[in-house]
């Protein structure tokens, strides 16, 4: 591993801004990296937040940081710069946060023929309740399971529809709407519409940093909707790490005025009774309440304190998004 860097820049700074790759078109279903410039990247344990109420639990996972254009160098102060394609992973993801990924991230423009989403779990089954604003706001309800389609897709299959609290014969008769036009991409990412049934897109609805990986099989557990990515591979790098973690090997990358060539990197978890709570926009932050160690391999190992056990949280600030999506 080498490492270059401007005067005044710290460890702490190239330790957290390495995390902020960590955070769903094709599949990673193998070990081998996707490109040359790959990161490798192994979780485990970690609550990795979008926005300070939507986070994504990853139980754990391997895969790769490739930046956005082929041959670049991954850049961790921009979001749109890199992609993780998920090699193996578990995720899961409450139905909350879920429902305010897709009022915030997929349903938000005017036009929108979905609002005001909310979803519960009960007995194995989801229900998604709204409102239908080219219908004068009336409000729906849906009931249904939720299963991996081939592509890697989630479906919500609807076994039970009602508008205004009364039956109704299927989900396209309720929207009103032709197909075509409600699966225009160009208004509504990442959800299509098949019969009675929502198809879900991870790799689309999410916010920046994107991923690629087809979900494998699906399940409700509580109130969590846990998505299997992948298929389990062969070795973890960092599988000898105690404890909650996000391990970086390999690859070169950028944060700030440093670059790092062949990184060698483990971000600890401080306290490892609960997730590793981690938030990008806040890395800093973080590391500032931690502490940092130099391994014999001239690796780091970077001691990291929660996001959610700051003495005092920050004021929030945002990472940098390119528009290369």
């Amino acid at each position: 591993m080498s490492i270059m860097c401007s005067r005044g820049l710290s460890l702490a700074t190239i330790f957290f801004a390495m995390l902020s790759n960590s955070v769903f078109n094709s599949a990673a279903q193998s070990s081998e990296p996707p490109d040359s410039h790959a990161v490798e990247i192994a979780m485990k344990n970690v609550m990795y937040h979008y926005t300070d109420p939507i986070a994504v639990h990853i139980i754990h996972l391997q895969g790769y940081l490739t930046p956005t254009k082929p041959g670049a160098t991954v850049v961790f102060d921009d979001k749109n710069s890199f992609t993780l394609v998920l090699a193996s992973a578990e995720i899961s993801i409450s139905c909350s946060a879920l429902a305010q990924v897709l009022n915030e991230n997929v349903f938000s423009a005017s036009d929108a023929p979905l609002k005001s989403l909310s979803i519960e779990s009960q007995n194995d089954q989801l229900t998604i309740k709204g409102t239908l604003p080219q219908k004068a706001n009336v409000t729906f309800e849906t009931v249904g399971t939720v299963s991996a389609d081939a592509d890697g897709r989630i479906r919500l299959h609807s076994d039970h529809i009602k508008a205004a609290h009364l039956p109704v014969k299927g989900l396209l008769d309720l929207l009103g709407i032709d197909l075509p036009r409600l699966i225009d991409v160009h208004k509504i990412r990442g959800i299509t519409v098949d019969k009675d049934d929502i198809i879900l897109d991870p790799e689309q609805i999410l916010p920046p940093p994107y991923i690629r990986g087809k979900v494998t099989a699906v399940r409700i557990q509580g109130n969590e909707i846990i998505q299997t990515f992948g298929s389990p591979q062969p070795s973890n790098f960092a599988a000898k790490q105690p404890g909650n973690y996000i391990a970086f090997r390999h690859g070169d990358m950028q944060f700030g005025k440093l670059t790092m060539h062949d990184a060698d990197l483990i971000m600890i978890d401080i306290d490892h009774r609960d997730p590793f709570d981690f938030f990008l926009d806040h890395y800093q932050d973080q590391l500032v309440a931690g502490y940092t160690k130099s391994t014999p391999q001239y690796g780091l190992h970077t001691y990291t304190r929660d996001y959610n056990k700051l003495k005092k949280r920050p004021t929030p600030r945002t990472i940098k998004q390119s528009n290369n999506k």
